[in-house]
């Protein structure tokens, strides 16, 4: 029953287990109860899983969480990337990659 098959000659298919999908939607549910995000999107890739939250939908992302596996023995497979495209945190625990969020947020509450 727990077995997932993939069709024969389809490519393979990056994403987020359960534990990573929920540490980033925590965030993600902060954010919103903050008033700071109002969006998301998932981008599943053969190479690459990217979740990318918005102010805006209309807007580029403010920020991107990224997880690419072919890099996980090199920088990490983790990286968080700002809204200008520059990657602000790279690293092998997706804790480490997303604190920089965790202390935005605690900025956006306090003040």
């Amino acid at each position: 029953m727990g077995i997932v098959t993939p069709f024969p000659g389809s490519p393979r298919q990056v994403g987020f287990d359960r534990l990573e999908l929920n540490r980033i939607l925590d965030i993600y549910g902060r954010m919103v109860a903050a008033g700071h995000w109002r969006d998301y999107a998932i981008d599943l890739g053969s190479d690459a899983a990217v979740f990318s939250a918005f102010r805006r939908a209309a807007e580029r992302p403010e920020c991107r969480v990224e997880k690419r596996p072919g890099l996980r023995n090199r920088q990490g497979m983790w990286s968080l990337i700002g809204e200008s495209g520059i990657v602000l945190k790279r690293g092998h625990e997706l804790a480490s990659v997303l604190a920089p969020l965790e202390r935005r947020f605690l900025k956006i509450v306090e003040g």
